[in-house]
């Protein structure tokens, strides 16, 4: 018989493809990524921050939508950094992206799963992938900002995004999708910003 072990981490990874599955922005990816291993990581601590996130911002007046679970996705080259990341958590000053927001005010994430690194992939490569739950909040849609004095996280806000995200053309080159459907998670109170963004919560390793 299965060892109860197997039988769940086969689903977990069942699970984690399908979630992948869904979160391509192109439908060819389907068959050009093999994914062998999922590692379930939810730590109590960032799942309750999660949820304290959650019910300050519904206690603000967010809508449902504002508060619906999404995910996210990021990339490691290998095992140790990506564990690294279930463990600490995503922090401030983690990213090199820099145009949606101030890299050391807050955390880049992927909106899609086979978009996740400005070069694209090439065969023969592997990699980790950490998926992250992600409430959103408040979405504030920014203009592309690549100088340096960087856009600041917005008053009243939770997270930016590119003016084109969601209609990323198939002609875009592989840079610019990875830059436009990044999302600039940040959460800011009594003007300072966090060390490490409540609404982002590692959740699976695959």
């Amino acid at each position: 018989g299965f060892h109860p072990e197997t039988e769940e981490s086969s689903s977990l990874l069942q699970r984690a493809v399908s979630l992948l599955h869904r979160s391509y922005l192109d439908s060819a990816s389907q068959g050009s990524f093999q994914y062998s291993q999922a590692i379930l990581v939810e730590k109590d601590v960032f799942l309750s921050e999660l949820k304290a996130f959650a019910q300050a911002k519904e206690a603000a007046g967010y809508s449902q939508e504002e508060l619906e679970e999404t995910f996210a996705f990021l990339l490691f080259d290998n095992e140790e950094e990506a564990k690294e990341v279930c463990q600490a958590g995503l922090r401030v000053n983690s990213s090199s992206v820099s145009m949606l927001g101030d890299p050391a005010k807050g955390v880049y994430i992927s909106k899609y799963a086979d978009c996740l690194h400005p070069r694209p992939w090439y065969h023969g490569r592997s990699g980790y992938i950490v998926i992250c739950k992600l409430i959103k909040g408040k979405v504030k849609v920014v203009s592309e900002n690549y100088t340096t004095s960087y856009t600041c996280p917005s008053p009243g806000y939770d997270c930016h995004i590119a003016v084109s995200v969601g209609n990323i053309p198939s002609k875009t080159n592989h840079c610019q999708a990875f830059e436009q459907s990044q999302f600039y998670v940040y959460e800011v109170s009594g003007g300072s910003t966090a060390e490490r963004p409540r609404q982002i919560c590692p959740y699976i390793i695959i």
